[in-house]
C-alpha cells in the first residue's frame, strides 16, 4: 500500500509538471569546457532545453489539499507519519530502481568514449549517473525530482503537525514556529524556482543514484526529523529561545536568498545594481559585488543558519535533530571545495584574483 501511495504521489506530480501551464525558461548556457560530443548529441545542447516553471502551482495545490483535509478529514493527514517506515522502504526501492533505469538508458544513449574512464567506471556510472539531464516524456528528470522531494517533505511536516494537534488539541509554540519557518522556506524555493536553472547541480552534475537517493529518500524523510521530534516535546518554548530562532531564521534567510538572488540576476544579465551601487565584475564573468564580494559561498552559510534556526526549537530533548545541520555543514564544506577546484579549471587566473577579492568561503575570518 505504501509503495502504491508513493507511486501515485510521484506520478501525479510528474503529470502536473508535464501538463500544468507555467512560464518557460531556457536552460543555462555555460562558458566552460564543451560537453563531449556523444553526450551533447544524446541529451541536446543546453540552449535547446527549456524548463516549465509550474512548481509553485503544484506546491499551492498540495497546500490547498492539505488545508482542506485539516478542516474536513484530519485523520488522513496522520497516515504519512504512521506509515513512515513503510514509505521509507518503498522510497528506497524506488530510488535504487530509478537509478538502475537511468544507468541502463544512459549507457545506451551516451557512447562509452564520452563517459569518464577508469577501473570502476560501471559503479561510477550508477552512483553519479551517465547523463546530466535525462528527459522522459518531455520532462527533465533532474529538475522535476526537486518537486516530489520538497513537496514530500512538506507533506511529512504537515502530518507531524496533525499528529500533535489531534493528540493534544493544539499546536505547541515550537511546532507552530517550525511549521511557519519551513513553509516560508519551501514556498520561497518554488517562488524562485527559475533560479535553479543556474545552479551547479542542474548544470554540471550527472543524474544518478547520488542525486536520486538524495531527492527521494534523504530530503523528504530525514530533513523533517525536527518535526517528528517536536510532536511529543511538551516543554514550553522560552521567549529568549523563540527570539533567537526567529533572528537566526530571518538573518539566514536574508543571506541565503539574497546571495542566490544576486547571482541569479548576474547570470541572467539583470544585475544592474546591487545594494544601490553598480554591479562590479571580474572580466564580466565573476561577480564581486554584494555578498559575492565578501565570501564565495555565503549562500551555503545562510542556508545552514536557516536549518539551525528550526533545529534549536527542539532544545536538548534529543541529539538526533542536530545531526542534520552537522551533515549539511560537512556537505557544504565538501561542495565548496569541489566548486573551488572546478572554478580554478574553468576561470584560471581570474579565479585566483577573485579569491583575493573574496577571501572567505563560508564563514568570514574563519573559513
Amino acid at each position: 500500500m505504501a509503495a502504491l501511495a508513493l507511486m501515485v504521489f510521484v506520478l501525479v506530480l510528474f503529470a502536473g509538471s508535464r501538463w500544468i501551464p507555467g512560464r518557460l525558461v531556457p536552460a543555462a548556457v555555460t562558458d566552460g569546457p564543451a560537453m563531449a560530443t556523444g553526450e551533447a548529441a544524446a541529451q541536446g545542447a543546453g540552449a535547446s532545453r527549456v524548463y516549465r516553471l509550474n512548481g509553485a502551482r503544484l506546491f499551492a495545490l498540495t497546500a490547498g489539499v492539505a488545508a482542506g483535509l485539516w478542516i474536513w478529514s484530519p485523520g488522513v493527514l496522520l497516515r504519512p507519519y504512521r506509515h513512515w517506515g513503510e514509505l521509507l522502504l518503498a522510497a528506497n526501492v524506488f530510488a535504487f530502481t530509478l537509478a538502475g533505469l537511468l544507468f541502463r538508458t544512459g549507457r545506451r544513449r551516451v557512447p562509452a568514449a564520452s563517459r569518464p574512464s577508469g577501473r570502476w567506471r560501471g559503479l561510477g556510472d550508477y552512483f553519479y549517473g551517465v547523463e546530466r539531464n535525462p528527459v522522459w516524456a518531455g520532462v527533465d528528470l533532474k529538475f522535476f525530482s526537486y518537486r516530489p522531494s520538497l513537496i514530500g517533505l512538506f507533506v511529512f511536516n504537515v502530518s507531524a503537525a496533525a499528529v500533535q494537534y489531534t493528540g493534544q488539541g493544539s499546536l505547541s509554540g515550537r511546532m507552530l514556529l517550525y511549521q511557519i519557518f519551513f513553509f516560508v522556506y519551501l514556498a520561497n524555493y518554488f517562488q524562485f524556482e527559475g533560479g535553479m536553472v543556474h545552479t551547479w547541480d542542474l548544470i554540471a552534475e550527472r543524474f544518478g543514484w547520488m542525486l536520486v537517493w538524495g531527492d527521494y529518500v534523504l530530503v523528504p524523510f530525514f530533513y523533517g526529523v525536527c518535526g517528528r521530534t517536536l510532536i511529543h516535546l511538551r516543554e514550553p518554548l522560552p521567549l529568549w529561545l523563540g527570539a533567537v530562532c526567529c533572528a537566526l531564521f530571518v538573518f539566514g534567510f536574508w543571506l541565503f536568498r539574497g546571495a542566490n538572488d544576486q547571482k541569479h540576476r548576474f547570470k541572467t544579465g539583470d544585475a544592474v545594481t546591487i545594494w544601490g551601487r553598480p554591479a562590479k565584475t571580474l572580466g564580466g564573468r565573476l561577480l564581486v559585488s554584494g555578498f559575492w564580494g565578501i565570501g564565495r559561498k555565503l549562500n551555503y552559510t545562510g542556508e545552514l543558519l536557516v536549518y539551525l534556526s528550526w533545529t534549536l526549537l527542539c532544545g536538548t530533548a534529543s541529539l538526533l535533530p542536530y545531526l542534520l545541520p552537522l551533515f549539511l555543514l560537512v556537505m557544504f564544506v565538501h561542495r565548496a571545495h569541489r566548486d573551488d577546484r572546478r572554478c580554478r579549471v574553468k576561470y584560471g587566473r581570474l579565479w585566483e584574483e577573485y579569491c583575493r577579492r573574496a577571501r572567505f568561503r563560508m564563514f568570514p575570518f574563519v573559513y
